[in-house]
């Protein structure tokens, strides 16, 4: 496994020195473990349910997506037999 990264354009560095001066106290090598860190929790699945963003999905004032679909219960559930 490699211990060096090395990194040539200027831009990139200069930005890492700076970051690394303001959030690490100098430590560019935190500074990378964090902005890795960071970039991977981003990935991670999570938050809505229904689309990328928040209000995604609109619904009717007093709709209830958690609640269950159906009022009344299964015949299954009531021992009602059904006369087919």
């Amino acid at each position: 496994m490699p211990t060096v990264v090395t990194i040539n354009r200027p831009d990139v560095v200069q930005l890492i020195e700076t970051a690394a001066q303001k959030l690490t106290n100098g430590n560019k090598t935190e500074l990378i473990a964090k902005a890795v860190r960071s970039l991977l929790d981003s990935q991670a699945r999570g938050g809505p349910l229904f689309g990328a963003h928040a209000g995604s999905v609109q619904t009717a004032r007093g709709v209830d997506l958690t609640a269950p679909s159906f009022s009344d219960m299964p015949d299954a559930q009531t021992g009602r037999e059904l006369l087919r």
